[in-house]
């Protein structure tokens, strides 16, 4: 079992790379690094690192729409 989610979580990873040059979706990375996370620590550190980020972007996002509604 160890194997596939390893093997499965770098697929993962590989692919949300791709789809973070391409337009697509970086949520398969983020599975990939759930999967990673599990078995190699350095994938939680990784993790850890991507959810602070995207709470930061979201938070950011956030304010800025309110602004921007609270202006008109």
């Amino acid at each position: 079992m160890r194997k596939i989610r390893l093997l499965s979580g770098a697929v993962l990873v590989v692919a949300g790379l791709l789809l973070t040059l391409l337009p697509g979706s970086i949520l398969v990375l983020l599975a990939g690094l759930m999967l990673l996370s599990v078995d190699w620590p350095p994938a939680r550190r990784y993790l850890t690192h991507c959810q602070r980020g995207m709470t930061t972007s979201a938070r950011r996002l956030d304010r800025y729409l309110l602004l921007r509604k609270l202006r008109k």
